[in-house]
């Protein structure tokens, strides 16, 4: 945890000396240059590399009944039997999170009959997975319009409800709080959970404290540390039309804001991150489950050589007589001298 910490702290630190020296340019065309095109080849190679991985059985995750008998009742969802029950699954589970639903925890408790293991359901961690995900999409969403001229009504729409409590001056954003809160939660999780702190790597942490860091330090830009958004605005538009220009007056927070943003479209396929893209394609999930229905034979099974049963005993007649094994037809006789 310390290292993730130190990491995106260095990659601050790192931005600042960059900007002390002069080296915007490196900071606000380079590096988001270099941080779409690793991303864009890290997601396709990922995406490449599990869509050429062979499923030759299926191995879908089920909760419920398969389809059977008629008078069996089937759980569509939970094991779907047609592509139709299929994409409604995955409908649920990629905007819904439904296996994350069912999330149950374990813990050992004394009882007056001895220690047991009690089993509840724990639907805090699905709840605030929700809040930072739909947090994370509207904020991304609202930044288009910082690479589109004019604003679409689209987007003016979106801006308008998640402000629409019309807190403070600039306008609080409803989503800033969530997001934060939401990463938080998700954080201090891990070091609660004595359990759940043992197994916690650093791809664990480090994706914690670079999304905190993004966030953090865009909402300083909009309520502290204020920046010129007409620069901004000149910045974003030169990198989407590719005449990148630099203008003056755009202060050092916006640049650290920036690095931490590339950082993590950097680190994005490389890391856990990326079954943002890898819930599609897992064969757990987006596979019927019809194996009563339906006989499922490894399509890469080379050809096999197959013998009958009377091919086998006339080879090892003899020896099963010998053994006294029952025989569909008899030794024949070995003539007489």
């Amino acid at each position: 945890m310390a290292i993730a910490f130190m990491v995106v702290t260095g990659i601050g630190v790192l931005s600042l000396v960059c900007y002390a020296l002069g080296m915007t340019y490196f900071l606000g065309v380079v590096l988001p240059y270099a941080a779409i095109l690793v991303f864009m080849a890290g997601f396709i190679w990922r995406i490449v590399c599990w869509a050429r991985s062979p499923v030759p059985f299926p191995i879908a995750l089920t909760g419920g009944q398969q389809k059977s008998l008629p008078w069996i009742k089937h759980a569509k969802f939970e094991a779907p039997a047609s592509t139709l029950e299929v994409a409604g699954r995955m409908v649920l589970e990629v905007f819904l999170f439904r296996s994350l639903f069912r999330n149950t925890r374990a813990e050992m408790r004394d009882t007056p009959e001895g220690p047991r293991l009690i089993y509840w359901s724990s639907k805090w961690l699905w709840v605030f997975a929700l809040l930072f995900h739909y947090a994370f999409l509207v904020i991304f969403i609202r930044h288009f319009r910082f690479f589109i001229e004019p604003v679409p009504i689209c987007l003016q729409a979106v801006e308008f409800f998640d402000s629409i409590m019309a807190v403070g001056s600039p306008v609080l954003f409803q989503s800033d709080p969530v997001i934060v809160a939401a990463l938080l939660f998700l954080f201090l999780r891990r070091l609660y959970d004595p359990k759940l702190r043992y197994i916690s790597l650093l791809g664990d942490y480090f994706p914690l404290f670079l999304l905190l860091a993004v966030a953090l330090s865009g909402i300083s830009l909009r309520y502290w540390t204020k920046v010129d958004i007409a620069s901004v605005k000149v910045l974003t538009m030169g990198l989407v039309t590719f005449s990148p220009t630099v203008p003056a007056g755009i202060g050092a927070a916006f640049y650290v804001h920036m690095a931490f943003v590339a950082s993590l479209l950097i680190y994005f396929p490389f890391s856990k991150l990326m079954h943002a893209g890898g819930v599609l394609l897992s064969p757990t999930r987006n596979l019927a489950a019809n194996s009563r229905e339906f006989r499922h034979v490894n399509p890469w099974n080379g050809p096999k050589q197959y013998r009958t049963y009377a091919e086998y005993e006339d080879e090892f007649r003899d020896a099963m007589a010998e053994a006294g094994l029952p025989l569909e037809k008899e030794p024949e006789a070995a003539p007489a001298e």
